[in-house]
């Protein structure tokens, strides 16, 4: 599979109390917290480029720009989905957002990754 402009990924979760504001220490309230949301906006776009990386190859999260438009509270479905709409080389930009169960958009934005070699990205930590 080759990577291209219009790949789609997904990710949904039930919102816990693990992901909430509170237990972040992102806020003190039970919804859920803006980096729990940002982990399942970057795991729409991982999906986005399952099976179209060469072995070997993974990406890495660079640039992150997203407005957290409603909160979610404990118990609520959310769905994060991504598209790949720009790509330069390694460098991949995809359109994110969130929805709740109601359809009711919660998150915007966009995110940048890179694709890297997997084994000479970690030999430079």
């Amino acid at each position: 599979m080759t990577l291209r402009t219009g790949a789609r990924g997904s990710a949904e979760r039930t919102v816990s109390e693990a992901d909430t504001a509170a237990e972040f220490g992102s806020g003190d309230l039970p919804v859920l917290g803006t980096p729990g949301l940002l982990a399942l906006l970057e795991a729409a776009t991982v999906d986005a480029l399952a099976g179209a990386l060469e072995p070997g190859r993974t990406s890495v999260g660079t640039r992150v720009q997203v407005d957290h438009l409603k909160a979610s509270p404990v118990g609520a479905t959310v769905t994060a989905t991504a598209e790949v709409t720009y790509l330069d080389g390694r460098l991949v930009r995809f359109t994110v957002a969130a929805q709740d169960g109601a359809g009711r958009l919660l998150a915007t934005g966009e995110i940048t990754r890179v694709i890297v070699d997997r084994d000479r990205f970690l030999a430079r930590l």
